[in-house]
């Protein structure tokens, strides 16, 4: 068994596909790390073989192996080869009938509106980690109740109850395969999936292993495949990184640790655990060690004691003095199951295999088990000189942490991946947040917490652009050394990655394209469809060909026809015997037409992204949002007394809204939006939501008083009230004094405010000349928002001032 694990992994690692340090007890065995299993010393962190494997434990041992999740399936594939097609399987799992899906099957096969089944569906709550059972959601929803009136939703609902827990359909386990030493049909029965061309054994995980065979887990995991793009990445640039070899006592790594700068970084990027990094001040890889393994429902009680005592403002407690090398590292507190396990054998004389025993059956917490334990262990304490009373408080201490310790080993072997992105973020952060945004490239709200983590970081996101994007997430470096993000043409909504790479690879092979008449016709008209390039276009990745972006999309048509009239000609003109060529196709002019005001631009843009890229509708309130102490959304989290309640004020555009009906019958809605720093999310109760309802609809920025409950990691945040920005800025602004000292702007001037609406404002114009100053005052009052002042501080020449 292990053999043939180190086959796989080693034939994975000289393949570059990136595996694992370790996952699970197996990272406490010597001999897994001499076979290169696993790639942390198990002396160094003082694991335990015995967790994994001892002469006590009846069960075979399992290493669960984690790959890079897109080249996994290369292992397998090599795994078949090796061991043989006819040898190797993967396992089967059974999809349970759970009460939506039987409601819907069962009302498919009643011959029921789909409506009508969706309704009764989504008023079954949704819970995939423990979903509820169809008779306790009926019981706790009277409307479920009311329509049991109804005798068909009656016969649906009994035959539902009947048939719910009942498999499904058969598919295949994610990660497990099984290799035999002959051929698979010899020893259990066979499946084949439909969407496999590997065998499938028809029994399942728990009954598998009964007939001898045993089980290999190929497990992906993505942060294993950012760290592999963000290395390949950081080549580009001459500096070769083996992340085996990074010093674990980095300062910078464990000083960006201590602030909490976390987005991005395996298993430390909740804002719980940054707030716990932020009091800890991690300084060592025990440290981190010691934060995964804690940060778990139930071990937290213990890490405020963890902090205090690493500081030293709480006195360290070990028990008993033959303890405090068991529980040094961790400041006499019990954090992971091997130290049980270890306090076991110095206290009470067990070997460490009969001490494993022990460690499982505090874990069941089974009586009849417990005090036979306990027996066991205060005779070997009397053994060991420990006094009996005091033995018998050590067991009760430890059997109330057995149940919450972690298993070390597989602790260490994912905090030494934690270490390694935070290592790569830290040092190489514009290729680190590169390789990370590439690999959520289809998970928008993940593209945007990464654009915000590099605006905090002034890392620049430069635009896509058919010129320089590639399709993923690349990195430039400008002449000074400083780098930027570019963004990848398949993070675009409705683009398909494959053309993508056609795009770039047509632009590859002939340079880059001259104008768009030379990227129609170079580019295949089949590979890009009028959705694509229409959202292209949207993104600003043709602005370098063409800046006024409404020219294109109303030229597209016009263009695409060319594209395939080119194409055609192409196809049809290959040099016959006689030589000679194809005629030449004149290229189309576009249609001329005025781009699109700012706003629409910048919406037209959030449509293809996904959110608000190049710039923010909120950029030109900042003044305004300043002089009304608006909150940046990022500064939520550290402005918010946690545990209380604050009423702040908000901005932003809504991004998307969820509307509810409650038991009352009224409605509410839970709405997001969005400002230039991030992202939030508001409910708004009836009254609110009635008020605001008209506003909420109109996409335009607004002011938002709000309500802010903090609750353990979760901020709660209730509209008070919603008005419109403008209407507040209107109210915050009563003048405007325009300073002129070059007639050259007066054209620009005159149409900007020939523009703006009739209002309240006045616009005073101070003209300065060579010999005079004219002081005048504009005829009709003009309504000045943020946008009119935005465009205005753009026209050179002039100087602006709001007047309170």
């Amino acid at each position: 068994y292990f053999l043939i694990v180190s086959d796989f992994i080693q034939w994975s690692k000289a393949q570059g596909i990136p595996v694992g340090p370790g996952r699970g007890s197996g990272a406490g065995s010597v001999v897994a790390w001499a076979l290169t299993i696993t790639d942390l010393d198990p002396l160094h962190f003082n694991l335990l073989f015995e967790r994994f494997l001892n002469p006590e434990r009846v069960s075979m041992p399992d290493f669960d192996i984690d790959f890079c999740q897109d080249r996994r399936e290369e292992t397998i594939r090599y795994v078949q080869e090796r061991y043989g097609h006819e040898k190797v399987a993967q396992i089967i799992t059974f999809g349970k009938l759970q009460a939506r899906a039987v409601i819907r099957d069962v009302g498919r096969v009643l011959g029921m509106p789909y409506g009508q089944t969706d309704k009764i569906c989504k008023l079954i709550p949704n819970n995939p980690a423990k979903p509820t059972p169809l008779g306790e959601a009926i019981d706790g929803e009277p409307k479920l109740q009311e329509m049991r009136s109804d005798p068909q939703v009656a016969q649906l609902f009994d035959i539902g109850l009947k048939l719910e827990g009942l498999y499904r359909n058969a598919s295949t386990h994610a990660a497990g395969v099984v290799i035999g030493d002959r051929p698979l049909d010899e020893l259990v029965p066979l499946y084949r999936d439909p969407r496999s061309e590997m065998p499938v054994t028809q029994f399942n995980m728990a009954w598998v292993e009964s007939t001898g065979l045993i089980k290999f887990d190929f497990l992906g995991l993505k942060t294993l495949t950012v760290l592999s793009t963000a290395v390949k990445l950081i080549a580009k640039r001459g500096i070769e990184i083996d992340l085996l070899k990074i010093p674990v006592d980095d300062r910078p790594t464990f000083e960006m640790l201590s602030r909490g700068d976390t987005a991005g970084v395996f298993q430390l990027e909740s804002q719980g655990m940054r707030d716990v990094l932020r009091k800890l001040r991690p300084d060592t890889l025990e440290d981190i060690v010691a934060v995964v393994a804690l940060y778990r429902p139930g071990p937290m009680e213990n890490i405020p004691s963890y902090i205090n005592r690493k500081h030293g403002s709480e006195p360290v407690d070990y028990m008993h003095p033959k303890l405090e090398g068991v529980l040094k590292e961790t400041y006499g507190i019990i954090i992971y199951q091997e130290q049980v396990m270890q306090i076991a054998q110095v206290l009470a004389g067990y070997s460490l295999g009969g001490a494993d025993l022990l460690r499982r059956a505090m874990g069941k917490k089974k009586q009849e088990e417990m005090d036979k334990q306990r027996q066991i262990f205060l005779e070997g304490a009397d053994k060991t000189g420990v006094d009996r009373g005091h033995a018998d408080q050590i067991f009760d201490h430890v059997n109330k942490f057995a149940g919450y310790g972690f298993n070390k080993s597989h602790a260490a072997a994912y905090a030494l991946v934690a270490y390694q992105t935070a290592y790569l973020k830290a040092n190489y952060p514009v290729e680190f947040l590169a390789a990370s945004m590439t690999l959520d490239i289809h998970n928008t709200d993940k593209l945007s917490h990464f654009k915000q983590e590099l605006d905090r970081l002034k890392i620049p996101v430069l635009p896509p652009d058919v010129n320089r994007s590639e399709a993923d997430f690349s990195v430039e470096y400008d002449a000074e050394g400083a780098g930027a993000v570019r963004y990848a043409l398949a993070a675009l909504k409705n683009v398909g990655a494959a053309a993508m790479d056609a795009l770039v690879a047509a632009r590859n092979a002939g340079g880059p394209f001259k104008s768009l008449i030379d990227f129609a016709e170079r580019v295949e008209p089949q590979v890009l469809n009028r959705r694509s390039l229409e959202n292209l276009v949207k993104a600003g990745a043709f602005d370098r060909l063409e800046k006024n972006r409404a020219r294109i999309v109303n030229g597209l048509d016009t263009l695409m026809r060319f594209a395939q009239l080119t194409q055609q000609e192409r196809a049809s003109s290959q040099v016959s015997l006689f030589g000679g060529g194809g005629v030449a196709i004149p290229p189309p002019e576009l249609p001329a037409c005025g781009d699109w005001p700012p706003m629409e631009r910048l919406n037209q843009e959030f449509g293809a992204v996904g959110f608000y890229l190049s710039a923010h509708p909120l950029d030109a309130y900042a003044t305004l949002m300043e002089k009304l102490n608006v909150l940046p959304a990022a500064d939520l989290v550290t402005s918010v007394r946690m545990g209380g309640v604050s009423r702040v004020k908000l901005a932003g555009i809504v991004v998307s809204m969820r509307e509810r009906i409650g038991k009352t019958g009224k409605r509410y809605a839970f709405a997001e939006f969005s400002d230039a720093t991030g992202s939030f999310e508001v409910t708004l109760f009836s009254e609110t939501l009635a008020a605001a309802r008209e506003l909420l609809s109109t996409n335009q920025p607004l002011l938002l008083t709000v309500e802010v409950r903090a609750e353990e990691e979760q901020l709660r945040l209730t509209a008070q009230d919603v008005t419109s920005l403008d209407r507040a800025a209107a109210r915050a602004v009563k003048g405007l004094r325009v300073t002129v000292t070059d007639p050259e702007p007066l054209p620009a001037l005159r149409g900007i405010l020939g523009e703006a609406p009739p209002g309240r404002h006045n616009v005073r114009l101070t003209v300065k000349l060579e010999d005079r100053e004219v002081d005048l005052t504009l005829g009709q009052n003009r309504t000045i928002g943020p946008q009119t002042l935005a465009a205005l501080r753009e026209v050179g020449g002039i100087v602006v001032e709001e007047l309170g």
